[in-house]
């Protein structure tokens, strides 16, 4: 079975495959994957690693801009026939150059998206669960710091953590309060990760500036009181570049052909399922 993160990979799909012998994801994210499931019914079940992280943090950084300097508001203006030329104050944005960025989950996007910040020479806070090796630091110029620093000091909050049931409605109303009221939050991670409800009476009391969201709580539906201009709404495309979806359709695939070969994944989740078969064997 190839799937895509809109499935739910659960007993109840497993119990109607007999057969299967392996689940091969077309994301890097298994949230949709029930994997002790998976394992005790003697199912591989594979991911898409890597792949994707340059494109999203690219997006991550897309979002990061457009937002800061807004560029959709600007764009609707321009088409709508109503823009009466140039002024002083008019459109004005917030500075990327020069600011604090706080990247909450410095995995392998969170590293890229920090690696970037670099060409405008801000400073890069960041919170993770395990702290990053000192070379990692010392490469990118970022600071660990606590999940609380991180939101008060940062100018933008960028999220890439994976949606786990610690991270579920990570950034909430406490969270929200604590951001300076200058701040932007941008989500390319999962969309539970943010309480959209939270979200949404932050940005109408000003308390956050604004706010980019590629990814929503209750995709497809999307929270009717973010659809302001300070928020920028795109429909999960972080990782939609042709060679990039391309490359994790690709990887899917020779994970299917791996299994059936008799050799290992090269991104399999659960590799006791093939240790217990080729210790039966």
């Amino acid at each position: 079975m190839v799937c895509l993160l809109t499935e739910k990979v659960n007993d109840e799909l497993l119990a109607a495959g007999p057969k299967l012998r392996i689940v091969a994801n077309v994301a890097v994210g298994v949230d949709n994957m029930d994997l002790a499931a998976c394992t005790r019914r003697g199912v591989v079940a594979t991911n898409t690693p890597g792949v994707l992280d340059e494109t999203t943090a690219d997006f991550a950084w897309t979002l990061l801009m457009a937002v800061a300097r807004r560029l959709v508001e600007g764009d609707q203006l321009a088409r709508s026939g109503a823009w009466k030329g140039w002024d002083l104050d008019q459109m004005c944005g917030a500075d990327v150059w020069g600011k604090t960025l706080g990247v909450l989950g410095f995995g392998r996007i969170g590293r890229a998206v920090a690696r970037r910040s670099k060409g405008f020479k801000m400073r890069i806070l960041y919170h993770d669960a395990v702290r990053a090796p000192a070379e990692v630091e010392a490469e990118l110029g970022a600071e660990f710091a606590e999940f609380n620093n991180v939101l008060a000091e940062s100018d933008f909050v960028t999220v890439h953590v994976p949606l786990l049931p610690e991270t579920r409605q990570l950034i909430s109303a406490p969270q929200l309060a604590r951001m300076k009221p200058t701040a932007f939050l941008i989500n390319t991670s999962r969309g539970p990760v943010v309480d959209e409800a939270a979200l949404v009476a932050a940005l109408e009391r000003a308390k956050i500036a604004g706010a980019a969201l590629d990814v929503h709580e209750n995709e497809p539906f999307i929270h009717p009181g973010l659809r302001r201009s300070n928020v920028i709404l795109t429909p999960h495309i972080a990782s939609a570049s042709l060679e990039t979806r391309t490359k994790m359709a690709c990887m899917a695939a020779e994970n299917v052909i791996a299994v059936f070969q008799g050799r290992t994944p090269p991104n399999t989740l659960n590799p006791e399922v093939l240790q217990k078969k080729q210790a039966g064997a």
